[in-house]
């Protein structure tokens, strides 16, 4: 009769050549910790009624390299992005540039000046690196980077404003992705939220009007992901700062995307930039560093060197600074928007640069090499909480399949994934957001596909 005493112990286990193998590969203690749970498993199951026989010595190791597997896969992949959203946020947002990969890389493989002063031999300050950059790009007086925007909003707002009024539109209290509220973060900052003016309409005069009590900043947040149109009326930026620096109260412009080119030359409405901030006499100025920007996660603060300063003193600074590889990648991304190579370097502006000449070519070529497969036409969007309502026009390559739940499913369990979306029961991939360097890998994980039905 089978009975739990015919089950291998641990240390028979570890006497195989197969655990010798696992050991190997995994490390000993995670070995045996998944030798342990097998057994355990096996234990529970067979006293359960479960299974009438025990497995042989060869099936538990086999199920212990599974459940090794299991354990150590890394659920952070690499993605063909073939939908068309250039900044997918749930993908990543911004692809980085060679130049930036490297610099990443290079600082990241051994030590740094990250807060060394080479020329003193002293402790030096990470705050310094970057700053230089966007002062040149921006004119800037001073800047700092965090790592994100939203931390670069509560940064602002607790070393500038806590327990005291900000002044800022009914219509800018917006919620933009993951739940980030702008009441809530006022209200973390320990800032004193005013709203002016009505969910559609602010004038100025609701803004001079709150100033005539003390107030720390007046605030304007852009409005990432959705438009306001319709019977609406609000006062240019220019007017807002007029009237706040008439009432000695310094702005704070929370740009989001931080365009530093006008979006508008690739066909789409004109997103505010950083410099159009700055010619309007911004104070403080924050926006991201992965989003129209093209770079890695970061939070930019830039603006004048007093307010700065004090920004950079606060408790929470250290909380949310960035990290080397934030740095270096930053850095390499600015230089390429010095030396005016972003079209040539950047990936999201290459993406939004293409001609539909360059993108139907290469939607061509992928249905030549599948042997299936129409061409048609369709949009791309940007994404990322930028430019909301607006789309580009892109060729798409169709593919008429069975089943496209099972097919997209199929797509997302490929090796690596590639993300597409459906359209009257067809496939569409769009070639504008899928790199040059995974088109090798998307036409072999198509074809087996498609040779599978």
């Amino acid at each position: 009769m089978t009975n739990l005493r015919s089950l291998p112990s641990v240390e028979q286990m570890l006497q195989t050549e197969a655990a010798a193998y696992l050991i190997a590969r995994f490390g000993r203690p995670l070995t045996l910790d998944a030798i342990r749970f097998v057994l355990d498993d096996t234990r529970t199951r067979f006293r359960s009624g479960l299974m009438s026989d025990l497995p042989s010595t060869e099936l538990i190791l086999a199920q212990t390299e599974s459940q090794l597997t299991a354990w150590t896969k890394s659920t952070l992949l690499p993605v063909i992005n073939a939908s068309g959203v250039i900044l997918h946020t749930n993908l990543g947002r911004a692809p980085l540039s060679d130049a930036t990969l490297r610099a990443m890389d290079i600082v990241s493989r051994g030590y740094s000046t990250l807060e060394f002063d080479i020329e003193s031999g002293k402790r030096g300050s990470r705050l310094i690196h970057a700053e230089s950059l966007l002062q040149k790009l921006t004119g800037a007086e001073a800047a700092l980077v965090v790592n994100n925007c939203a931390s670069a909003v509560l940064l602002i707002l607790s070393a500038l404003a806590n327990r005291k009024r900000v002044i800022i539109s009914r219509s800018q209290l917006v919620e933009i992705g993951g739940g980030f509220r702008v009441p809530d973060v006022m209200k973390q900052s320990g800032a004193k939220l005013v709203e002016v003016g009505t969910t559609n309409k602010v004038r100025l005069f609701d803004y001079k009007s709150a100033a005539e009590e003390p107030t720390a900043l007046m605030m304007r947040v852009h409005r990432s992901n959705f438009k306001l149109v319709g019977f609406t009326e609000e006062p240019e930026l220019k007017d807002i700062v007029e009237a706040a620096h008439a009432a000695g109260v310094p702005v704070v412009d929370d740009l989001g995307s931080g365009a530093l080119y006008d979006t508008a030359k690739y066909g789409l409405a004109h997103e505010p930039t950083v410099q159009e901030s700055m010619r309007a006499g911004v104070d403080i100025i924050c926006f991201s560093g992965d989003k129209l920007l093209g770079g890695p996660q970061a939070g930019i603060i830039i603006g004048k060197a007093d307010l700065i300063a004090k920004i950079k003193k606060h408790p929470l600074a250290r909380v949310v600074r960035a990290d080397k590889a934030c740095l270096a990648g930053l850095s390499a991304t600015l230089l390429h928007y010095l030396k005016d190579e972003a079209e040539r370097e950047v990936p999201i502006v290459k993406m939004m640069s293409l001609t539909l000449k360059q993108i139907k070519g290469r939607a061509e070529a992928w249905a030549a090499e599948l042997g299936q497969g129409q061409i048609v036409e369709g949009e791309s969007t940007v994404g990322g909480g930028s430019l909301p309502g607006e789309s580009m026009p892109t060729f798409l390559l169709s593919l008429q399949v069975n089943s496209t739940e099972k097919f997209l499913r199929a797509l997302r369990t490929n090796n690596p994934p590639i993300i597409a979306r459906t359209e009257a029961d067809r496939v569409l991939l769009d070639p504008r957001t899928v790199l040059p360097e995974q088109e090798g890998a998307l036409l072999v994980g198509l074809k087996n596909l498609l040779k599978k039905g």
